[in-house]
């Protein structure tokens, strides 16, 4: 066994980083809509769905919980490009939101922007706290 405090890491050659990424994450407080996306997991999945269609980018599998009658949905739908999460509080009109998007051999950015901009007013939240982080 070799003894790891003799292993010297070896520096990576100084070429651009190819997965980069868009990372925006939404705190959606006081959401008026249709009440099918806080409460039907069905639903909001298909929904989801469309939306990454029509974002340009490409759903690779998805799964989507309800918590029973009156209770919120969380769900995820996997991306080519990364991921979409979404949880639903409806007894506070509440909704986190996480798209995420590599850029490894194309700029998703904006097709990352479009599908948050898209599910964003489709909750239609009073109170929105966005977050953009650029990931390297």
């Amino acid at each position: 066994m070799k003894n790891l405090q003799s292993v010297v890491p070896i520096a990576p050659a100084a070429t651009p980083r190819k997965a980069t990424g868009l990372h925006l994450i939404g705190d959606l407080y006081g959401c008026l809509c249709d009440s099918r996306l806080m409460l039907d997991a069905e639903y909001l999945e298909t929904f989801c769905k469309e939306r990454v269609a029509a974002a340009g980018l490409t759903a690779v599998g998805s799964l989507f919980h309800s918590f029973g009658e009156g209770g919120g949905v969380t769900g995820v739908v996997v991306l080519a490009e990364s991921h979409l999460s979404i949880h639903t509080w409806p007894e506070a009109g509440y909704v986190t939101l996480d798209v995420y998007v590599c850029n490894y051999t194309a700029n998703n950015r904006p097709k990352a922007q479009k599908l948050f901009d898209d599910l964003q007013a489709a909750f239609n939240p009073k109170d929105p706290h966005l977050h953009r982080v650029d990931r390297a």
